[in-house]
């Protein structure tokens, strides 16, 4: 009974007026995250579309982990990384609820882009990356929607961790 009663707690509290906006962010960045590759998804095939000379959306999937680290054709290393992801999704919901206003805000773009991509990874069994920044024959590692908030998220969370006093 006494779980139960954690559990109802659990459920009170992240119901509460004030995160229930936090909430309506990272379900906005998973809705533009999937917009975003559905558009990607639905128009290219194996074809480039060359914005400009330093942008370009080619349209890759990603089997490894941000940027394509640890890219591989095992399935067992896949699922492993994948089950992962969702572990750290969790946590981060975990830390999300233990949090100050300013860190949910840090946490609901990080779970928002976090959340596009093990979708991805669920039913696709690969993340589709479309942008591509280069400058000359140097090209950045092709990104997505998601990748873009969560890079955001973190780096804000650098920023405030080290250089910012509470």
């Amino acid at each position: 009974m006494n779980f139960l009663i954690n559990l109802k707690e659990i459920k009170d509290y992240f119901l509460k007026k004030e995160n229930i906006y936090y909430f309506v962010l990272i379900v906005i960045i998973f809705l533009l995250d999937r917009y975003s590759k559905f558009i990607i998804i639905n128009s290219f095939s194996e074809r480039t579309y060359y914005i400009n000379k330093y942008l370009n959306l080619d349209l890759i999937w990603n089997i490894g982990i941000g940027f394509g680290f640890l890219s591989t054709d095992s399935s067992l290393f896949y699922n492993l990384v994948t089950v992962t992801v969702g572990i750290v999704i969790i946590f981060l919901l975990y830390v999300f609820a233990q949090s100050e206003r300013i860190d949910k805000f840090i946490y609901s773009i990080i779970i928002g882009g976090a959340l596009g991509n093990f979708f991805d990874r669920l039913v696709f069994k690969a993340v589709p990356d479309f942008i591509d920044l280069n400058y000359n024959n140097f090209h950045w590692f092709t990104f997505n929607v998601a990748d873009i908030f969560i890079t955001i998220g973190i780096s804000i969370f650098v920023i405030r961790s080290f250089f910012i006093k509470n």
